[in-house]
């Protein structure tokens, strides 16, 4: 990386809601208490739906909401369609010409030296919308690969008004730079952060297996129940707790009760913070078939767990050092995931020697390495911005333009017959 002189900034973060509870929340209260540190920071939330935020932000943060649920649900321009939030987004259906019309007034008011953006829909706002003067970046916690084709189609007209892109890993970094014509935008790969903790670490001796998200399909605690009942059948003392709440939450209970594992696996509701529960166990487990990046993942090894884990795209392998801090399993194998589970249960030395490994090896992942390189990065945007330079070289040559022009194509093709698709249907209904 290049030196940059990192004087004050003026840095606006624009979230969804960050009254919430979620990853992009907690890593954005993450990044934003780190660059209270030396710089002017506020978190524009878009939605607010109660009093207080479920996390409490660093005391220097600014917080403020743009459209308040409480008073506003029903104003009329919050009941028609949102039209700059692209209506193949996510949240679309949570957006409205009300919001449209405040983040609007929000950026064009906006005296940020940097505005970022924490998720697509956000990210073309800021891109559109954003002063010419500001430095605009979006934020991507998903992957490119994750979003429908329609929506690319949008982000390959949008995205190259940003002047950066950021992603939480490194792979999605290079599908971002392959896949995607982005001349002039800087695309770089920037991970979450967790902060330092309070509390010691695991000491490895505990017989508990500790597992922490969204109970919700993608997350297949199914798996890992299932996987834990071959752990429970030659180690009976051994417990595993899974923290969060979801829609999967019943079905998960009467596969317990199924599997007859009442007395050795437990969900425990959602915990914030979690940082006391993880040290009480022994070993971490995420078992999803999509993991963008995996911040429980960084959690559990900052209270130095071992983390066994699915293999999934794009995070747990830019993570785990697979046979060093924790362990690598094919997504859905259920056999390999016992069978690393129970390599780590029965070795309490191999155990705690991964243990100390997590912890030593997710310093990385500490406030401090990361707000150093956002701070690069922002310096460097801003003096190029100054300097009425594009953040980044412009990339040339014909077999980039036709392996980018390759993939859009592709996608337009995805985007026509998902029509044509939706067309038949309605006629023969």
């Amino acid at each position: 990386m290049n030196n940059v002189v990192c004087t004050c900034m003026k840095i606006s973060l624009l979230i969804h809601n960050a009254y919430g509870i979620g990853g992009t929340i907690t890593t954005t209260y993450n990044l934003a208490g780190a660059l209270a540190e030396r710089h002017e920071v506020e978190i524009v939330s878009v939605l607010r739906h109660r009093e207080s935020p479920a996390l409490t932000p660093d005391p220097r943060i600014r917080l403020r909401p743009l459209v308040d649920l409480r008073q506003e649900k029903e104003h009329p321009l919050h009941l028609r369609p949102a039209k700059v939030f692209p209506l193949y987004e996510y949240r679309h259906g949570q957006y409205s010409e009300l919001t449209d019309q405040r983040i609007g007034e929000f950026l064009a008011a906006t005296d940020a030296d940097v505005v970022v953006g924490t998720r697509p829909g956000l990210n073309v706002h800021i891109a559109l919308q954003a002063p010419a003067r500001t430095v605009r970046v979006g934020q991507e916690h998903l992957t490119l690969d994750n979003h429908p084709p329609r929506l690319r189609r949008v982000l390959r007209r949008v995205y190259p008004r940003l002047d950066a892109l950021t992603t939480v890993t490194h792979a999605d970094a290079a599908a971002y730079r392959r896949k995607m014509r982005l001349p002039g935008v800087r695309v770089e790969a920037l991970p979450n952060s967790v902060p330092d903790p309070s509390l010691p670490p695991s000491d490895g001796t505990a017989p508990v297996v500790v597992a922490a998200g969204r109970l919700v399909p993608v997350k297949r605690y199914d798996l890992l129940i299932e996987a834990f009942a071959a752990v429970v059948a030659e180690r009976p003392d051994w417990q595993l707790r899974v923290y969060g709440k979801g829609e999967e939450h019943d079905r998960l209970r009467r596969l317990i009760e199924e599997l007859g594992l009442y007395d050795n696996v437990f969900l425990m509701g959602a915990a914030t913070p979690m940082e006391a529960e993880w040290a009480k166990g022994s070993i971490a487990a995420a078992t999803s078939n999509f993991e963008p990046f995996g911040m429980t993942i960084v959690e559990a090894m900052r209270s130095g767990l071992p983390v066994v884990s699915t293999d999934c795209p794009h995070g747990p392998a830019e993570i785990i050092e697979d046979g060093a801090d924790g362990r690598l399993v094919p997504v859905g194998d259920r056999e390999a995931l016992s069978a690393a589970l129970l390599d780590l249960v029965r070795d309490d030395e191999t155990r705690r020697r991964m243990g100390r490994t997590a912890l030593k090896n997710s310093a990385r992942y500490a406030p401090g390495p990361v707000v150093a390189q956002a701070e690069e990065l922002f310096g460097a945007l801003a003096s190029a911005k100054a300097a009425g330079r594009p953040a980044a070289a412009r990339t040339t040559g014909i077999d980039r333009a036709l392996v980018t022009g390759g993939y859009a194509a592709r996608d337009a093709a995805y985007s026509a017959a998902s029509t044509i698709l939706k067309t038949v249907r309605k006629a023969r209904r």
